[in-house]
C-alpha cells in the first residue's frame, strides 16, 4: 500500500490575507480548532481538516474569495449539505460554507420552474413546489439534507429519476462563478458574448475540445455508451456532444463537476408534474437471476421504480419490527426482492398500469403471488425495508468500524452476473453482511462494506477488493460511479474507465477553467494512484449514545442551533476529535476543544430530539448532551435544583409572582438586574428578562378534583402543566388550562386532577439539565399522585403543553408505569371536537407553529384538524423548525431562539395571518418574541370559537 491511511490530527489554523480581506465581516472567518474540526467530516469515509472555515455571504463575496484564492494559490472547497459519500465535500485547505446564506427559493410560472440557491435542500424546494403540483426531477434518498448545490455538483439522481429527470436534463439555466471571479448568467441573451470577452481562452478552448471529440468517432462512441447509463464518473463530457454553444457546454460540464470547475450561485430548474396515484408491491424471487430476468419486461410496462434487494438485504429486513409479510417465513439463501411502483395521474391510468404489472409478474416465477396495493401504510412499510437497509447495517456495525457505501452501474442484462460476482468478492475478502440494493431498472446498485479501515490488514484487503471490483464493473461495460460522484474514492480510476484520450480532454478542461488548480484539487482529477487509500477517518469511539453516527448530516437541517453554533453531526465529530487528541497525547488540543465545546455544543443545544427524527441510525444527540450536562453539573446548582424538586409547588408560585412583579416594572430595570446576574453567575445560570415575557400564571391548586362536566364519570386524569402556571396567558387570552376545561364542560366531559397537582412536574427541567437526583424526586411524586388518584390505572393521562406531555410519557416509561399518555390537543380532537357540533370558522388565515414535541409524538395532524375547524386557511410555514426555547434555554441563551426562529419568523411576517397558535406555552413565548405576533395555544382559539 503506497499511501498513509490515517489523516493527520490537526494542522495549524490559517486563512491567507488575500481571502480574509475578501470577507466583509471578520466574524465569518474562523481558524478556531473547534470550527475546523466541526466542518472536517462529511458523509464519506475520508477525513481532511481545513486550515480555515469561511461562511460566504453572497455571490459577490464568493467571487472576491475566488480571486483571493487564485492570487495566493490557496485551494478552496465549497460545502453546503455535506452528504457526499466520495470525499468531494472536505478540504485540507480553506472550506467555504455556502449553506447558511444561500437558501433562496423562488417559484416561477405556477411551479413549472423554480429558481434556487445552493444551500436549499431538495425537500425544502419540493415543499414549496408541492402546493403547485410539481417537484424537482432529481429525487435522491438524502433529500431531507442534501442541498441543491450538492445535487448540481454531483448530478444526483435517485429512486425514480434515472437519466431523464436528473439535473443535466432539467436544469434550464444557472449563475456560476469561475475561479477568476467572472460571473456568468447563462440565461442572459448575451451570455456567450460575455464569456468570450471575459474568458477568451476558456471560450476558445471549449470549442477546441468539442472539435477534438466530435472528430474522433471512438470518443463519441465511448461517450454515448457510458452516458446511456447513470454516470457520475469524471466530468460530464457528453456536454461536448450534446451542445454547440460554449455557455451551454460549460453549464452542463459544471453539472457533476463536484466543485472543481466553478461555483453555482443559483440555478433555475424545469420541474416535473407530481403523479399522485401510486401503487406498490414487493415481489420476492427465488434467485437473483430470476429477479433480474424480469427487469426488461417490467421496465417496458412503465414502472416508476424497481428497487432490488439481495438475499442478505432480505435477511436483514426480516429483523425489522414491522417487516413486510412478503419477506417472512423462510430462511434467505439466494432469494432477491423487487420493490415495484407505478405512478399515474388518475385512478383509471393506475388501474391499467397495475393490471399490466400484475400480468407481467405472473409470467415470472415468484415465491408467492405479489399483490399491488395503494394503501399508504403498506407502501411505507415496503419503503422502510428498502431505505432502512443502510441504517440497519451501519447502525449495527461493530464499535470502532466504519461503514463505506459505494455505487456502480452496469447494463441491465449484466446486472445479475455483476451482483453474483460482487457477492463472490465479499466472500473472498471477508466482508460479511455486505448488502446489495439499488435502482434495478437503471442497472444501478449500492453495496456497503464495514471494516476497521485504517488498519494495515484492512487497507490491504480494501485495496485488492477495489482493484477487482473496478475490473468487474468495467468488464461488464459499466460505470464505476452512478450517483455518488467520483470524488477522491474513484479519481485514480477515471482514466481506466474512459481511456487516455478522453481523460486528456478532462484534464485540459480542468486547466482551462481552473488554471491555478484552486478548486477542490484531488477531486475527479488526481496524479496520485493511491488517493482512494489516503486520509481515511480514524475509527474513534465515543459515548454509546452517539457512537453509531455515520456522519451523514441528515440531522443538520432540523437542528435549531445549525446557524449559531454546532449541528448534531458536528457535536459528534468534535467529540471524536477530542478523544483522538487525548489518545494521541495532544492534551493542549483536547483542552482547547473542550473549552469551546461547552458553549458551542452543550449550552446551545436545545436537546429537543428533532435530530432523531432525521437520523438514519436513530441517534438523539440531545441524549449525549444531557449525559455531558450530568457529568459536568455544577454541584451547587444541582443541590439547588434538588431542593426545588422537593418544594416544587412553592417554587412555581415564587416564579409566577416574580414574573407578575416584573411585568409591572419598566423592562429596562428588570433586564439590567438580570444582566448583572448573568455577568456574575453565568449566562447558563441566570435567565435574561425580555419584554414579551408575560406575568405569572394561576395557582393549580384551584383545579384539584373533578373538573369539566360534573355530571359525568372522568374520562382522563388531567395533569395541567406547571409551565402554564408559572407563565401566564398571552394578552387577551385565558390560558390553555381554563380553555381546555371550558371545552370539556361544553362537550359534557369531565376529567380529574390530582390533589398534589401544584407540586407535580413532567421532570423535563431536571432531565435536560442533567440533574438526576431532582428528577428522581419529581418522578416518585408524579407516580405516587397518579396511583393515588387512579388506583386502577384505567384513565388516560393528559397534559396541556406538548413538551410536558412528552416529558410525562418518558417519566412514566422510565418508572416502569404502563399508562396511555396523551396531549390535550389529541384528546380534544378525538373526544371533544366531535361533540361540539358544527363550528363556523372564526378567522381566515391561522399561522401554526407546530413544535418539536408535537412532531415527535405525531400530534401535528390533530393540531391541523382543530385548526381546520376554526380557520379557513391554517398554515404551517414552510420554514417551520423547533423554536429552541426549550424550557428556559430561550431565556438563558436568547441568541439560540433568535437564530432558530429567524427563517420561520420572516415567513410568518409575510402571511399577515388573523391569528397565531401553537401547543406549548414556552414555544408560544418564543414565537411571540421572534415575530412580535401574539401566539396562543390552539385550544384557546378553539374555546373562543365555540
Amino acid at each position: 500500500m503506497s499511501a498513509v491511511a490515517h489523516a493527520p490530527l490537526l494542522a495549524s489554523g490559517t486563512v491567507p490575507e488575500s481571502l480574509s480581506r475578501a470577507v466583509r465581516d471578520d466574524a465569518r472567518v474562523s481558524t478556531r480548532a473547534i470550527d475546523r474540526v466541526a466542518y472536517a467530516s462529511d458523509a464519506s469515509h475520508f477525513l481532511l481538516t481545513p486550515t480555515g472555515v469561511i461562511t460566504a455571504a453572497d455571490a459577490a463575496e464568493v467571487a472576491a474569495l475566488l480571486r483571493g484564492a487564485a492570487e495566493s494559490r490557496t485551494p478552496i472547497t465549497f460545502r453546503s449539505g455535506g452528504t457526499s459519500l466520495s470525499g468531494q465535500a472536505s478540504s485540507a485547505s480553506i472550506l467555504v460554507d455556502t449553506r447558511k446564506n444561500f437558501r433562496g427559493i423562488e417559484v416561477l410560472d405556477g411551479g413549472t420552474r423554480v429558481r434556487v440557491e445552493p444551500g436549499a435542500t431538495v425537500r425544502q424546494v419540493n415543499t414549496r413546489l408541492v402546493r403547485h403540483g410539481y417537484r424537482l426531477g432529481p429525487d435522491p434518498a438524502s433529500e431531507a439534507a442534501c442541498t441543491i448545490g450538492g445535487v448540481i455538483a454531483n448530478n444526483s439522481s435517485g429512486m425514480a429519476c434515472g437519466i431523464d429527470e436528473n439535473t443535466y436534463q432539467t436544469l434550464e439555466s444557472m449563475v456560476f462563478i469561475l475561479p477568476s471571479g467572472t460571473i456568468v448568467d447563462t440565461a442572459a441573451s448575451d451570455a456567450n458574448a460575455h464569456l468570450r470577452a471575459a474568458e477568451p481562452e476558456l471560450f476558445d478552448g471549449l470549442q477546441r475540445l468539442r472539435r477534438r471529440i466530435i472528430d474522433n468517432p471512438a470518443s463519441v462512441e465511448i461517450i454515448r455508451r457510458q452516458f446511456a447509463m447513470k454516470n457520475t464518473m469524471g466530468y460530464g463530457i457528453n456536454a461536448f456532444v450534446d451542445f454547440e454553444s460554449p455557455v451551454e457546454m460549460l453549464m452542463h460540464l459544471i453539472i457533476g463537476s463536484e466543485g472543481t470547475l466553478a461555483f453555482v450561485a443559483s440555478a433555475t430548474y424545469r420541474t416535473v408534474p407530481i403523479q399522485r396515484e401510486i401503487t406498490t408491491t414487493l415481489a420476492v424471487f427465488s434467485t437473483l437471476e430470476e429477479a433480474t430476468q424480469a427487469l426488461p419486461a417490467l421496465v417496458s410496462t412503465g414502472a416508476a421504480t424497481l428497487e432490488l434487494m439481495d438475499a442478505t438485504s432480505i435477511r436483514v429486513g426480516q429483523g425489522f419490527a414491522d417487516a413486510p409479510p412478503e419477506i417472512l417465513g423462510f430462511t434467505p439463501t439466494g432469494e432477491a426482492a423487487l420493490l415495484i411502483e407505478y405512478h399515474a395521474n388518475s385512478a383509471e391510468e393506475l388501474a391499467a398500469l397495475t393490471a399490466l404489472g400484475t400480468t407481467t409478474l405472473g409470467a415470472h416465477p415468484l415465491r408467492a403471488a405479489a399483490a399491488f396495493s395503494t394503501d399508504a401504510k403498506e407502501r411505507a412499510r415496503a419503503w422502510k425495508l428498502r431505505k432502512g437497509l443502510y441504517a440497519t447495517v451501519a447502525g449495527a456495525r461493530a464499535a470502532g468500524t466504519t461503514a463505506l457505501l459505494e455505487d456502480i452501474v452496469v447494463p441491465v442484462p449484466r446486472l445479475a452476473a455483476t451482483c453474483e460476482s460482487l457477492q463472490d468478492l465479499f466472500t473472498q475478502y471477508s466482508y460479511a453482511d455486505s448488502v446489495i440494493f439499488g435502482h434495478a431498472k437503471d442497472g444501478n446498485i449500492h453495496f456497503m462494506l464495514t471494516d476497521r479501515f485504517g488498519e494495515t490488514e484492512a487497507m490491504d484487503r480494501f485495496e485488492r477488493f477495489t482493484e477487482d471490483m473496478v475490473d468487474l464493473v468495467l468488464d461488464a461495460g459499466g460505470n464505476l460511479k452512478a450517483e455518488h460522484g467520483t470524488g477522491r474514492v474513484m479519481a485514480p480510476f477515471v482514466e481506466r474507465q474512459y481511456g487516455a484520450e478522453l481523460y486528456g480532454v478532462m484534464r485540459e478542461l480542468k486547466t482551462l477553467c481552473d488554471p491555478a488548480n484552486i478548486l477542490n484539487p484531488g477531486v475527479i482529477i488526481t496524479d496520485d494512484p493511491a488517493a482512494h487509500l489516503a486520509d481515511f477517518k480514524p475509527t474513534t469511539q465515543i459515548e454509546v449514545e452517539a457512537d453509531r453516527c455515520v456522519e451523514c448530516g441528515y440531522c443538520e437541517p432540523v437542528c435549531p442551533s445549525k446557524d449559531l453554533t454546532l449541528t448534531p453531526r458536528q457535536r459528534i465529530v468534535v467529540r471524536r476529535a477530542m478523544n483522538r487528541a487525548e489518545e494521541s497525547g495532544d492534551h493542549a488540543l483536547a483542552r482547547e476543544l473542550d473549552r469551546d465545546y461547552g458553549y458551542d455544543a452543550v449550552d446551545t443545544c436545545a436537546a429537543d430530539g428533532m435530530c432523531v427524527t432525521a437520523c438514519p441510525v436513530l441517534i438523539n444527540t440531545g441524549s449525549l448532551v444531557k449525559r455531558l450536562r450530568r457529568e459536568k453539573q455544577n454541584p451547587v446548582l444541582a443541590a439547588g435544583w434538588s431542593a426545588a424538586a422537593k418544594t416544587w409547588g412553592p417554587v412555581t408560585r415564587v416564579g409566577a409572582t416574580a414574573l407578575t412583579v416584573a411585568d409591572k416594572v419598566p423592562v429596562g430595570l428588570v433586564r439590567a438586574a438580570t444582566t448583572v446576574g448573568r455577568a456574575v453567575l453565568g449566562s447558563d445560570t441566570v435567565p435574561e428578562y425580555s419584554a414579551e415575557l408575560p406575568g405569572g400564571g394561576a395557582d393549580r391548586r384551584r383545579l384539584r378534583g373533578i373538573q369539566g362536566s360534573a355530571e359525568t364519570t372522568p374520562k382522563a386524569l388531567y395533569l395541567p402543566a406547571c409551565v402554564n402556571s408559572m407563565f401566564g396567558p398571552a394578552d387577551s387570552g385565558q390560558g390553555v388550562t381554563d380553555a381546555f376545561l371550558q371545552l370539556c364542560e361544553r362537550a359534557g366531559i369531565s376529567v380529574i386532577v390530582p390533589d398534589a397537582i401544584e407540586s407535580l412536574c413532567c421532570s423535563t427541567p431536571w432531565t435536560s439539565k442533567g440533574y438526576t437526583a431532582g428528577r428522581s424526586t419529581i418522578s416518585d411524586r408524579v407516580v405516587e399522585a397518579i396511583r393515588s388518584t387512579d388506583p386502577g390505572g384505567t384513565l388516560h393521562i393528559i397534559s396541556d403543553a406538548a413538551s410536558c406531555t412528552e416529558g410525562f410519557a418518558h417519566l412514566l416509561e422510565d418508572a416502569g408505569v404502563t399508562a396511555v399518555v396523551e396531549d390535550a390537543v389529541a384528546f380534544t380532537a378525538r373526544e371533544i371536537l366531535p361533540r361540539l357540533g358544527e363550528i363556523t370558522p372564526s378567522m381566515d388565515t391561522l399561522a401554526l407553529h407546530v413544535t418539536c414535541s408535537s412532531t415527535q409524538m405525531g400530534l401535528n395532524p390533530d393540531i391541523q384538524t382543530i385548526a381546520a375547524a376554526i380557520a379557513t386557511t391554517p398554515v404551517v410555514p414552510d420554514a417551520w423548525g423547533c423554536c429552541a426555547f426549550a424550557g428556559d434555554r430561550g431565556m438563558l441563551h436568547p441568541e439560540l431562539t433568535a437564530s432558530a426562529t429567524a427563517a420561520e419568523a420572516a415567513e410568518v411576517q409575510t402571511l399577515e395571518a388573523d391569528a397565531h397558535a401553537s401547543c406549548n406555552r414556552t414555544c408560544e413565548i418564543g414565537m411571540t418574541r421572534a415575530t412580535d405576533k401574539n401566539y396562543k395555544h390552539i385550544l384557546e382559539l378553539l374555546a373562543e370559537a365555540v
